[in-house]
Formats: C-alpha cells, sequence, structure tokens
C-alpha cells in the first residue's frame, strides 16, 4: 500500500489574480439563484391578498397572481404596505381612485340606490381585471430585477465574501 499526501495552495476570493476572480465569478453564476430564491417576493404578496401560482422571467415573461380575498382589499393591503415609491403602491392607487370613481359616478335614484346594479357589478369586474393585469406585471418585474440583482457580479462576490469561500489557483471552489 502506498499513501501520497498533496498540498494544496487555498486562496480567499481577494488573494486571486483578477482574471481567475473572474472565472470564480463565471463557476459561481447560479450561487444566489440556485434555491427558492423567489420565496420572498411570493411571501410579500401574500402579506398584501395575492397569491402567486407561477412565473416566467424568459421568453414566456409572465407572472400568475389570484386575490386571497378581493381586488378591493389587495389593493389597501398594498398601500398600507408597500412604499409610496413602489410600482405595486401607485398601481393600488391608482386601481382605488378608479373604483371610487365609478361607484360615485354611478346613476342612484333618489334613495341613493344604484339605477343598474348590474352595469356597476360590470365595469368594477372589468377594473378588478385589469387591476390583477397590472399588479401582475408588477410582480412580474420584481421578480425579473432580483434575478437580475442576485446574478449579478456584485451580488456573486458578496455572497463569496460573505461565506469566506475559498479557491484554487483556477477558481474553483476548495
Amino acid at each position: 500500500m502506498k499513501i501520497i499526501t498533496t498540498h494544496k495552495t487555498i486562496y480567499c476570493f481577494k488573494e486571486l489574480p483578477d482574471d481567475v476572480q473572474e472565472k470564480a465569478i463565471t463557476n459561481l453564476y447560479d450561487i444566489n439563484v440556485d434555491h427558492n430564491w423567489w420565496e420572498c417576493t411570493y411571501e410579500d404578496a401574500e402579506m398584501v391578498g395575492l397569491k402567486i401560482s407561477s412565473f416566467d422571467i424568459g421568453r414566456g415573461s409572465y407572472c400568475k397572481l389570484d386575490f386571497i380575498e378581493s381586488a378591493e382589499a389587495s389593493a389597501h393591503l398594498i398601500i398600507d404596505n408597500h412604499g409610496v415609491d413602489c410600482e405595486t403602491y401607485k398601481t393600488a392607487e391608482s386601481y382605488l381612485k378608479e373604483r371610487d370613481e365609478l361607484i360615485d359616478t354611478a346613476d342612484k335614484d333618489e334613495n341613493g340606490n344604484f339605477k343598474d346594479e348590474y352595469q356597476l357589478d360590470s365595469d368594477l369586474d372589468v377594473l378588478d381585471s385589469e387591476f390583477k393585469k397590472s399588479i401582475s406585471e408588477d410582480y412580474r418585474i420584481m421578480l425579473q430585477k432580483e434575478y437580475e440583482y442576485l446574478t449579478s457580479e456584485e451580488a456573486i462576490k458578496e455572497c463569496i465574501e460573505s461565506n469566506d469561500y475559498e479557491f484554487d489557483i483556477n477558481g474553483k471552489l476548495a
């Protein structure tokens, strides 16, 4: 029997030459997205009354979601929980404004009851559907931006450095 002992020099990321750092980043391009990276976005959606069932940020480019309760309830939760600079906030604010206008301008009889409740309900259903499309697109864009960030050189470097990964001289994980 023969035992051979070898020694290998291991480097932290910053010790690698620049070209090898680039190789290491390329080798780890999916390190931040090799698990359920979208879970936080799904949780955010649920917090505001939305259930994301699927999405595609590739060629298909879509986000399918449903209201857990109602469009109006989700819009109010978005207003309460998302910042004014967030696109979802702007979408919800616009939806609620249009909804209020529809209700306020609907014909009413002398008792304050809607004259054509069926038409109002139909108009509100159309508005809810448009809101759902818009908010779905907002979440698709959020997912796209999150993926782009997580696969960026900056995010990969942050992951490498925060986890103190070590490499061989060829940029492969040790």
